[in-house]
């Protein structure tokens, strides 16, 4: 329901407490979620204490497998929905099972039990009693006596247990307030015994759903009045705030002081009660046992980051030293460097020519550089010079029956095909090119491995720790890799830093290509670009050039500007598709979502009534917006950042619609897709985004507003990136301050230990297993602050012979002498407190 729907007047609005129903039987399922329980029903009244007089009602909620003609009773609040009017939105429901002894014959010799006749069911109901349905299910060999035929016993227990089985599983979960998608979730991943697991522990959810915080878990242990101090809420309060430091800072590691501190925090606030900083320890040691965490040095880490950065060291150096038969002389690579320069009517100079032969030559090579350096330039001729060193025909038509032997391939759909149109050939995202679901509730393994000779990933500085890890796994030996992307450009946004710590590795062949290609006289972007890079702002910074302008403005002034200055583009010729607004955050005057609004406005406004538009989650989507695509849907071929027009709104009420479902259909660059209901939080308005979810795209027009009110988002690589995604115009919007904080606030590295695993896998460092298959032989915790880059490995402190062990390994565990505390010396238990 969106936020335009109200509570209705009930027939006693002053009392708070009544509990309001329906009950009735169902007429008519309108719609049926195909990936939740969410349905719309049609329910003919029989008894209600609402303010409702017709005979019929349209109710909506989370249901199992609803039967027509069954009579059940809703209970929850009438709600005006703005497009259909007065709906009861249900909040939990019941089957009125009959309890007469007339119900019940008529309802076991009904249509969901197939081969029990009225006869049988009178001598069912005589036998069992009135409450026979319970005796049943409690105790199916009371049946024996009634002597039932083996196929219809069946029947009737199969039915009695899937009409009770998911239909109280499901009520069971709306009592816990969980929505449709989440309760199917949780259905598909516990089935028949989803209650039970819930019932016995309720923070597995945390670990096993996602979308479940620990604060909705710890609501449901409330209720059923689980120990405050229970080590599974101190275990799922931990695994909590690491992973916050995992998605909120990109670091694939945390120390134990800010750890801790902020897991009491958490644990504390959310019931108002002390928690023992000494069983909070301990719950650490015992994560590590139960190998959901890795301590290594003063380090800790969730277990699948810490192996994935093991692994991408591990899969490097064999790619590195795999014996490759394809490797050709050197005269041979220069003479094809220049067949394929006379070809492409092209001049390399040395920086250029150096750059094709080094990775052509390499079994792994990393290429950097900023906008206008010629990155997309060596691509096309590294493309060429591996076709003709390895007699490859480029001609994709001949490779019907067979793999193209060069495999292109980038973060998003929409660098992807940038790299396709710049090189003629086929370029996939990552997720399809290793045919990756991409729905993140799960760890992932590529369902095929890759099959070629030269494999090149472009925007490398978006692919984060996981995905590379996969991406690797996939790799074979025989395969060259070639890496590429922008090393000042924003990191992933997933956990990680992989192309900033990979081009911090001696071991691995790179260029950074630094000469300015893309320039001519009346260019001032690229040039601003690189002066940003060098943490300046150019002296004519905000004089007006050809190409970019400076509009000096405050925050509560940008919407306005905005709107003058998309007017103006639009009188121009500009479209929408050619116009886009970077910002860093999504709330306030100057933010994404009110931008979005009045940029909609002017180049897709409602003409008429009749206007095909339909509300949701706050946005009003028209037939004609630009959205965009907010995570992977590789069964669709379509990926987080994807930019899509909507063709077509088709809602239930209209007399053509024979789906008679809601549905909205967007045409993307390589396809039509067609969205249910269910679907549509994968959607938002295009018109304005987070830079972040820019990255991988070019546009004709960038509008840039920078205020304060972002200040916590200035950072130089975040303005880097969104001056990087203008073509041809940048248009600058807020005050001078703003922007210089966001060239002089250099990011400061995540912490991530990748670099530093290269160089003990590289230099056969056997102190720590290179791929550990159990938990590693190191410390849990510590409380020194962690470097904030490491590209070396640091050097642990010094401790007293007689300190006792200082580090966790699988011997002291079984002979039992790990202290709880250890790694962390030196900490009182008043450290773990919420400061005042």
């Amino acid at each position: 329901m969106t936020s335009d729907q109200v509570n209705l007047f009930s027939n006693n609005p002053t009392n708070e407490s009544v509990t309001h129903f329906i009950v009735g039987k169902v007429a008519a399922v309108f719609f049926s979620s195909a990936d939740s329980f969410y349905k719309v029903l049609l329910v003919k009244v029989s008894e209600q204490n609402i303010d409702w007089h017709e005979d019929e009602i349209v109710v909506t909620g989370n249901f199992a497998d609803i039967q027509e003609e069954t009579t059940y009773r809703f209970t929850g609040r009438s709600v005006r929905h703005p497009k259909y009017g007065v709906q009861f939105q249900a909040d939990n429901y019941q089957n009125q099972t009959p309890t007469s002894r007339s119900g019940l014959i008529a309802y076991l010799s009904g249509s969901d039990f197939q081969g029990l006749g009225r006869r049988t069911a009178e001598r069912i109901v005589d036998t069992l009693g009135e409450d026979a349905i319970d005796k049943i299910l409690e105790d199916p060999t009371l049946l024996k006596p009634i002597g039932l035929r083996a196929s219809v016993e069946k029947t009737l227990l199969e039915t009695l247990r899937v009409n009770n089985g998911l239909e109280q599983t499901i009520i069971g979960l709306n009592a816990y307030g969980f929505g449709s998608r989440l309760a199917a979730a949780i259905y598909a991943r516990y089935q028949g015994d989803t209650l039970n697991v819930i019932q016995e522990n309720p923070y597995r959810l945390v670990e096993d759903i996602k979308g479940v915080g620990f604060k909705k878990a710890d609501q449901i242990a409330t209720q059923l009045k689980i120990d405050p101090q229970a080590d599974s809420r101190l275990k799922a309060a931990l695994l909590t705030e690491i992973n916050e430091v995992c998605v909120q800072n990109g670091d694939t590691y945390t120390t134990a002081k800010p750890l801790l501190n902020a897991t009491m925090q958490l644990l504390e606030s959310a019931r108002h009660v002390q928690i023992d900083p000494q069983k909070l320890a301990d719950q650490l040691v015992t994560l590590a046992k139960e190998n959901k965490i890795v301590g290594d040095e003063n380090r800790i880490y969730l277990s699948d980051l810490y192996e994935s950065e093991w692994k991408i060291a591990e899969h490097l150096k064999r790619l590195v030293e795999a014996d490759n038969d394809g490797n050709v002389t050197e005269k041979a690579v220069e003479r094809a460097i220049g067949h394929v320069a006379k070809a492409s009517h092209l001049t390399y100079d040395n920086s250029q020519t150096q750059a094709l032969k080094s990775a052509i030559t390499s079994h792994v090579f990393l290429l950097t550089g900023g906008p206008g350096t010629g990155k997309t330039t060596i691509i096309r001729g590294l493309v060429a010079l591996f076709a003709e060193l390895h007699d490859v025909s480029l001609d994709i038509n001949q490779y019907k029956d067979k793999p193209f032997p060069i495999l292109l391939a980038a973060p998003t759909g929409r660098a992807a095909k940038r790299m396709a149109e710049t090189t003629g050939l086929p370029a996939s995202t990552i997720h399809r090119l290793l045919g990756l679901t991409g729905r993140e509730d799960g760890p992932e393994e590529p369902t095929k491995d890759l099959d070629g000779g030269l494999l090149i990933i472009d925007e490398m500085s978006m692919v984060d720790t996981t995905l590379f890890q996969i991406l690797l796994q996939a790799v074979p030996s025989h395969m060259q890799v070639i890496l590429v992307g922008d090393k000042d450009q924003l990191p992933s946004v997933g956990a990680g830093q992989v192309f900033h710590d990979l081009l911090e590795s001696p071991s691995l062949p790179q260029i950074e290509l630094n000469t300015i290609y893309r320039q001519d006289d009346s260019s001032s972007i690229i040039p601003l670009a690189h002066a940003i890079k060098n943490g300046r702002l150019p002296e004519d910074f905000t004089v007006n050039q050809k190409d970019r302008s400076f509009i000096a403005c405050n925050a509560y002034q940008v919407n306005h500007i905005v709107e003058q200055v998309v007017a103006k583009a639009k009188s121009k010729g500009f479209t929408s598709e050619q116009v886009q607004i970077l910002a860093p955050m999504y709330r306030g005057a100057a933010g994404i979502d009110q931008l979005n609004i009045t940029v909609q406005n002017i180049f897709n406004p409602l003409k008429s009534a009749r206007q095909k538009h339909l509300e949701y989650n706050g946005q009003d989507f028209r037939v004609g917006d630009k959205v965009l695509h907010l995570v992977n849907s590789p069964e669709d071929n379509v990926f987080n950042g994807d930019i899509g027009k909507i063709v077509g709104i088709d809602l239930a009420s209209d007399k053509h619609n024979e789906s008679k479902k809601d549905q909205i259909t967007i045409a993307f660059d390589q396809n039509e897709v067609t969205y249910g209901r269910a679907d549509w939080n994968r959607l938002t308005l295009a018109y304005s985004m987070s830079i972040h979810k820019s990255q991988g795209s070019q546009f004709k027009m960038v509008i840039l507003p920078l205020v304060p009110q972002f200040a916590r988002m200035l950072q130089r690589n975040l303005l880097y990136t969104a001056i990087t995604r203008a073509e041809e115009t940048l248009i600058l919007l807020g005050d001078m301050q703003s922007f210089e904080r966001s060239v002089t606030n250099e990011s400061v590295n995540r912490q991530t230990t990748l670099t530093k695993r290269l160089q003990q896998v590289f230099d056969g460092d056997q102190a720590t297993p290179a791929v550990p298959d159990a938990t590693p032989t190191s410390a849990v915790a510590s409380t020194e602050p962690a470097p904030e880059s490491e590209s070396a490995p640091a050097e642990p402190e010094a401790q007293p012979a007689d300190s006792g062990p200082h580090e966790l390994t699988p011997a002291l565990v079984v002979a039992g002498k790990i202290d709880p505390m250890i790694g962390m010396q030196g900490i009182k238990p008043e450290d773990f407190m919420p400061q005042a």
